[in-house]
């Protein structure tokens, strides 16, 4: 303790320093947590994250958002926030995504300072009291960004682009009367591969159309009773009816032959 009685706490162990940026994220994800919104602090630790393209966020997601769900419930009062933090951790590793180092440091430091918390007073709960003061920790978080050092740089980033913005307008409008301003928009898709198969779709469907028709036909030119005649039936509603057939089944099987070899 210190000279006048106050509990001081000497810390030996690893020390991490945390970006403006990563502190605001990891507060919220605090706020979000306690809150029980597992929805928003996955998506708030996936910010964090780096970004690969082999991460499963649906899996992430899903076990975040139970991992919250639980603590949100009558788990307040019994697991420590920083251990919901090393479990986010834990789970990140698993789906692939790999989270900044300082989170597991901070999780390991909340998951002590809780134990050596509720040994000094037992019926402390800290996930109240980050609620009764989460108003004040934003306050103060938004008040420190309206420091004077950050005005300043806000001032000067505001006049470069207004120095800036009457040249780029007059670009743009210059491109604009000389019929040079386009929109290139990259889908990552094969433009005259996927053209060909819309035509393929399209004609596949208006020979089905056709064969329907040819069917409807024969099925009422079987009403019409004539001299010439086909196994006992009229004989130009067995002529359509066996066009229609031998057709269908050329369509079935060309169907068949591309879509394997597809």
């Amino acid at each position: 303790s210190t000279t006048d009685n106050r509990i001081a706490l000497l810390d030996l162990g690893m020390v991490a320093r945390l970006t403006q940026r990563l502190q605001d994220l990891l507060l919220k994800m605090v706020l979000a947590i306690v809150n029980g919104r597992g929805d928003e602090a996955a998506d708030l630790a996936l910010e964090m994250a780096e970004q690969r393209e082999d991460i499963q966020i649906a899996e992430f997601r899903r076990r975040v958002g139970v991992m919250v769900i639980e603590y949100g419930g009558e788990g307040v009062t019994l697991t420590p926030i920083g251990k919901v933090f090393l479990d986010i951790v834990r789970s990140a590793m698993d789906s692939g995504v790999r989270l900044p180092p300082e989170m597991a440091m901070l999780g390991k430091a909340l998951y002590n300072l809780e134990g050596i918390g509720r040994a000094l007073a037992p019926e402390f709960v800290p996930a109240d009291s980050i609620r009764r003061n989460s108003a004040q920790l934003m306050r103060q978080r938004m008040l420190k960004s309206l420091s004077p050092e950050n005005i300043f740089n806000s001032a000067l980033e505001l006049r470069d682009f207004a120095d800036k913005l009457p040249g780029r307008l007059n670009k743009i409008l210059d491109a604009a009367a000389a019929n040079q301003l386009g929109l290139k928009i990259d889908t990552g898709i094969d433009a005259p591969q996927l053209m060909l198969g819309f035509q393929k779709v399209a004609n596949r469907i208006t020979m089905g159309l056709v064969l329907a028709a040819l069917i409807i036909g024969a099925a009422m030119l079987f009403q019409v009773q004539t001299s010439f005649r086909i196994f006992g039936y009229p004989g130009f509603a067995i002529l359509l009816f066996l066009l229609a057939a031998g057709a269908g089944i050329v369509l079935l099987l060309n169907i068949a032959s591309q879509d394997r070899r597809a």
